[in-house]
């Protein structure tokens, strides 16, 4: 249901207030590498993206609202060596190691779990950068997995069995007292990547001769009763339904072993038709929706009230066997921008499920960027007209902005000449800040709303609508400026958690008006336009005021017929204002959690 307050109040502006173009970014940051990837990184045939531009939202908005779940990545660490193909730089580098550990931490990810290949190795090395780099910034982690390839080559007299313990007294020596090193309850995490299939292990007798009492992880669903786990994690199912099942057996399984450690795990698909062992084995990334498949599943099965303990992302950077998301995740999409009087219009090419948001940049001068605003999804428009943008010519760019490491878009810049002074005689300026907000379903968060006018407004008509979310809205804590040129109040939205009614019903439209110079004796109450009591006493017209809302419209029956949503969902809320004549909209965009 779409309701509105009549407030007549303004912003403290001038009668020519414009909006001035200050640069906060430039073009070469919204569309360059933001990766640790090297700029040298050029797409494959597996593919894996070349150095790009992507999403660095957190990577925790894709799971369940009210996630604990910690977010690891599989570091392979052995680039450079010169046994694997070459990808632009050294895993031995510390400077790359550093790029790769803040690139990780800007995406949410909380720790690395280090394929090693045993002591001295090219690994070993990599990984004791990894430690030091760790140990700069707490609360991020490393364990080790022991690759099966750390045990070959043994001498004549060697056993597997001699090796490994050998192995783990010397991780333990040299990596358990780092304050960064990976712990389940209190225990330092020790992973084997393939051991058992290619060895045969007495781990209960490791268990007498490794000091540290580790947490030994191993792999599947098997790995929960593995003799000495203390848990298990999962890697990339190839299967034809893109892992789904062998993801939720491993879950199904998890859940029976509630005191162990359980790591899920979520990837963007698998191709190692590039890798010199390659047994051309394939599952697609769908464009992305591999990755955000691997994510629902998760979503399916957990929730606040039963948490998935972690996950590891499968891979950081295995570009030999296309699983690498250091790159980015390439989503097939394209954006393409024109302008049609004043309003900027984009078309697109590709799954809008794998967008977050768009952004609208302007500039003076086409490198030097300033935000304008962001639109939701479904949204292909912006009235330029209603930003008041001084005389000039400027430069427009739309920007796609992928969910988490999904590939950002940026469309080719459009030319806007305005000829005249702005806003219009009939233009409100409206601003929003903050311009976005997360809630979870059933709270409420705060908005300030500045509206700006070219001349003196006599009333002004606050109103909001969302026609995905239920809703509901207040206007309060009006202030107008003494020229009558701007309006500020506190907009206030709160989460229902209650179902809404598959159409909008707007027959109870309800408006308070505030006219100027009156204070709160100068409110109007009227129902669909129609004067009921005027005058009414200040102490009542204010609690109307304040307790004044208006509910977001209810989902369509299109929206109702969409596949359901797993995660988080982003939804616009559009707060309008109407005063004498003019007019002016801006948009929040809304997200709900679970």
């Amino acid at each position: 249901m779409l309701k509105s307050i009549v407030v007549a109040m303004l912003l403290v502006a001038s009668s020519h207030a414009t909006i001035k173009v200050v640069p906060t970014t430039t073009l070469q940051a919204e569309t360059g590498n933001n990766t640790s990837a090297a700029n040298t990184f050029h797409s494959q045939s597996n593919g894996n993206l070349g150095s790009s531009n992507i999403s660095k939202a957190d990577i925790h908005s894709l799971l369940f609202s009210g996630a604990t779940t910690k977010i690891y990545v599989h570091l392979m660490p052995w680039f450079g060596s010169g046994h694997h193909m070459n990808v632009g730089y050294s895993s031995n580098d510390p400077v790359q190691v550093h790029k790769q550990i803040l690139d990780m931490i800007s995406r949410g990810i909380a720790g690395v779990m280090i394929d090693w290949y045993g002591p001295g190795s090219f690994s070993d090395q990599v990984t004791k950068l990894v430690m030091a780099e760790a140990e700069s910034h707490p609360g991020f982690s490393f364990a080790i997995v022991i690759d099966k390839g750390a045990l070959k080559g043994l001498c004549s007299t060697c056993s597997a069995q001699d090796e490994l313990a050998r192995q783990l007294q010397y991780i333990a020596a040299t990596y358990f007292a780092s304050p960064a090193y990976m712990r389940w309850n209190g225990r330092p995490v020790v992973a084997n990547f393939d051991l058992d299939r290619h060895y045969t292990i007495d781990w209960s007798a490791l268990a007498l001769v490794v000091p540290g009492n580790p947490a030994y992880l191993f792999q599947n669903s098997s790995g929960f009763s593995h003799v000495l786990s203390s848990g298990s994690y999962s890697w990339v199912g190839r299967q034809s339904d893109f892992g789904v099942a062998y993801l939720g057996s491993f879950y199904g399984t998890s859940l029976q072993y509630p005191t162990k450690e359980a790591i899920g795990s979520a990837y963007k698909g698998f191709n190692d038709t590039l890798a010199s062992w390659s047994l051309d084995r394939v599952l697609s990334q769908q464009c992305g929706q591999t990755w955000l498949t691997t994510f629902s599943v998760i979503n399916h099965l957990y929730s606040p009230d039963r948490q998935l303990n972690a996950i590891q992302l499968v891979t950081w950077n295995d570009y030999e066997e296309g699983t690498e998301i250091e790159s980015g995740i390439d989503n097939c999409f394209s954006i393409s921008a024109n302008l049609s009087g004043h309003t900027l219009k984009w078309a697109v090419r590709g799954n809008e499920s794998t967008l977050d948001h768009y952004e609208v940049y302007v500039s003076t001068d086409g490198n030097n960027l300033m935000k304008l605003d962001e639109v939701s999804l479904g949204n292909f428009s912006l009235n330029l007209a209603s930003y008041a943008l001084a005389r000039g010519k400027y430069v427009m760019y739309v920007k796609a902005v992928g969910k988490p490491s999904i590939l950002n878009h940026m469309s080719g810049a459009v030319t806007y000449d305005v000829h005249g002074s702005q806003p219009s005689s009939s233009t409100l300026t409206v601003q929003l800040t903050p311009t976005s907000m997360m809630l979870d379903r059933g709270s409420s968060g705060t908005s300030k709303i500045v509206v700006m006018a070219p001349r003196d407004l006599m009333a002004s008509v606050f109103s909001c609508d969302s026609p995905r979310a239920k809703i509901q809205c207040v206007f309060s804590n009006p202030k107008v400026s003494s020229d009558r040129h701007l309006v500020e109040a506190d907009l206030t939205i709160e989460s229902t958690r209650t179902p809404r009614p598959p159409t909008r019903d707007r027959s109870h439209t309800t408006r308070f008006t505030f006219l100027p110079g009156l204070g709160f004796l100068g409110l109007v109450l009227a129902s669909d336009g129609k004067p009921r009591r005027k005058f009414l006493i200040g102490s009542i017209l204010l609690a109307i005021l304040l307790l004044s809302s208006c509910g977001g419209g209810a989902l369509t029956n299109q929206a109702q017929t969409m596949s359901p949503q797993l995660g988080p969902v982003t939804v616009p809320v559009y707060v309008s204002v109407a005063s004498g004549g003019m007019q002016g909209s801006a948009t929040i965009q809304l997200t709900l959690r679970e």
